[in-house]
Protein backbone atom coordinates (compact mmCIF):
# COMPACT_ATOMS: atom_id res chain seq x y z
CA UNK A 1 0.00 0.00 0.00
CA UNK A 2 2.68 2.27 0.85
CA UNK A 3 4.03 2.15 -3.03
CA UNK A 4 0.92 2.80 -4.08
CA UNK A 5 1.12 6.21 -2.02
CA UNK A 6 4.17 7.22 -3.04
CA UNK A 7 3.33 6.99 -6.98
CA UNK A 8 1.01 9.19 -6.51
CA UNK A 9 3.17 12.00 -4.22
CA UNK A 10 4.64 14.73 -6.44
CA UNK A 11 7.85 16.03 -7.69
CA UNK A 12 9.56 19.14 -9.42
CA UNK A 13 11.79 18.97 -12.48
CA UNK A 14 13.08 21.29 -15.09
CA UNK A 15 14.83 21.22 -18.47
CA UNK A 16 16.85 23.77 -20.82
CA UNK A 17 16.10 24.37 -24.07
CA UNK A 18 19.41 26.91 -25.86
CA UNK A 19 17.05 28.52 -28.65
CA UNK A 20 19.38 30.38 -29.82
CA UNK A 21 22.06 27.69 -31.12
CA UNK A 22 18.90 24.68 -31.33
CA UNK A 23 19.84 22.26 -28.58
CA UNK A 24 19.52 20.89 -24.65
CA UNK A 25 21.14 23.31 -22.35
CA UNK A 26 23.84 20.83 -21.38
CA UNK A 27 26.10 21.46 -18.03
CA UNK A 28 23.76 24.40 -16.51
CA UNK A 29 24.24 25.51 -12.79
CA UNK A 30 20.79 25.02 -11.49
CA UNK A 31 19.89 26.00 -7.99
CA UNK A 32 16.70 25.54 -6.00
CA UNK A 33 15.25 27.98 -2.84
CA UNK A 34 12.08 27.55 -0.78
CA UNK A 35 11.12 30.94 -0.22
CA UNK A 36 9.26 31.93 3.62
CA UNK A 37 8.70 35.70 3.42
CA UNK A 38 12.24 37.19 3.53
CA UNK A 39 14.11 33.96 4.19
CA UNK A 40 15.49 32.11 1.36
CA UNK A 41 16.73 28.86 1.81
CA UNK A 42 18.65 26.62 -0.70
CA UNK A 43 17.17 23.00 -0.94
CA UNK A 44 18.90 21.79 -3.87
CA UNK A 45 21.54 22.19 -6.52
CA UNK A 46 22.55 20.23 -9.53
CA UNK A 47 23.63 20.94 -13.23
CA UNK A 48 21.77 19.86 -16.64
CA UNK A 49 22.74 16.92 -18.08
CA UNK A 50 23.65 16.26 -22.22
CA UNK A 51 19.74 16.50 -22.78
CA UNK A 52 18.95 19.18 -20.61
CA UNK A 53 17.41 17.29 -17.82
CA UNK A 54 18.36 17.09 -14.72
CA UNK A 55 19.54 13.37 -13.67
CA UNK A 56 16.62 13.39 -10.44
CA UNK A 57 13.76 15.27 -9.53
CA UNK A 58 14.18 18.54 -7.94
CA UNK A 59 12.39 17.66 -5.45
CA UNK A 60 10.20 14.48 -4.35
CA UNK A 61 8.78 12.32 -1.58
CA UNK A 62 8.64 13.90 1.55
CA UNK A 63 10.27 17.40 0.43
CA UNK A 64 7.76 17.82 -2.00
CA UNK A 65 5.56 20.29 0.32
CA UNK A 66 3.27 23.48 -1.19
CA UNK A 67 5.15 26.44 -1.10
CA UNK A 68 6.88 29.53 -3.03
CA UNK A 69 10.20 28.50 -4.75
CA UNK A 70 12.46 29.86 -7.34
CA UNK A 71 14.85 28.36 -9.59
CA UNK A 72 17.87 30.02 -10.65
CA UNK A 73 19.48 29.09 -13.75
CA UNK A 74 23.22 30.23 -14.45
CA UNK A 75 22.55 30.86 -18.54
CA UNK A 76 25.67 33.47 -18.49
CA UNK A 77 27.98 30.94 -17.29
CA UNK A 78 26.58 28.63 -20.33
CA UNK A 79 26.65 30.74 -23.19
CA UNK A 80 30.86 32.03 -22.07
CA UNK A 81 31.48 27.90 -21.84
CA UNK A 82 29.74 27.68 -25.34
CA UNK A 83 32.06 30.50 -26.75
CA UNK A 84 29.45 33.04 -27.15
CA UNK A 85 30.77 36.58 -26.88
CA UNK A 86 28.76 38.49 -24.10
CA UNK A 87 28.42 42.16 -22.89
CA UNK A 88 30.06 42.81 -19.33
CA UNK A 89 28.03 42.79 -17.85
CA UNK A 90 25.59 40.13 -19.83
CA UNK A 91 22.29 40.78 -20.36
CA UNK A 92 20.95 37.79 -18.45
CA UNK A 93 23.55 36.25 -16.11
CA UNK A 94 21.25 34.35 -13.79
CA UNK A 95 17.56 33.49 -14.95
CA UNK A 96 15.30 33.02 -11.60
CA UNK A 97 12.22 31.46 -11.97
CA UNK A 98 9.77 32.21 -8.82
CA UNK A 99 6.57 29.88 -8.51
CA UNK A 100 4.12 28.38 -6.50
CA UNK A 101 3.71 24.26 -5.53
CA UNK A 102 -0.07 24.14 -4.56
CA UNK A 103 -0.54 20.89 -4.61
CA UNK A 104 1.80 18.39 -3.45
CA UNK A 105 0.04 15.19 -5.04
CA UNK A 106 1.12 16.39 -8.84
CA UNK A 107 4.01 16.88 -11.23
CA UNK A 108 5.52 20.47 -11.56
CA UNK A 109 7.71 20.83 -14.45
CA UNK A 110 9.37 23.84 -15.31
CA UNK A 111 10.98 24.27 -18.75
CA UNK A 112 13.27 27.35 -19.64
CA UNK A 113 14.03 28.28 -22.83
CA UNK A 114 17.14 30.32 -23.29
CA UNK A 115 19.00 32.82 -25.25
CA UNK A 116 21.58 35.67 -24.47
CA UNK A 117 19.23 38.38 -24.86
CA UNK A 118 15.46 36.34 -23.30
CA UNK A 119 14.05 33.79 -21.82
CA UNK A 120 10.83 32.30 -21.36
CA UNK A 121 9.10 29.67 -19.29
CA UNK A 122 5.80 27.91 -18.92
CA UNK A 123 3.99 25.13 -16.12
CA UNK A 124 5.18 22.19 -18.51
CA UNK A 125 3.78 18.24 -18.10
Amino acid sequence: MAEHTASHQGRLTTHVLDTAHGRPGMGIGVALYHLDGDRRTLVAETRTNTDGRCDAPLLAGDDFRPGTYELVFATGTYFRTAGVTLTDPPFLDEVPIRFGIAHADQHYHVPLLISPWSYSTYRGS
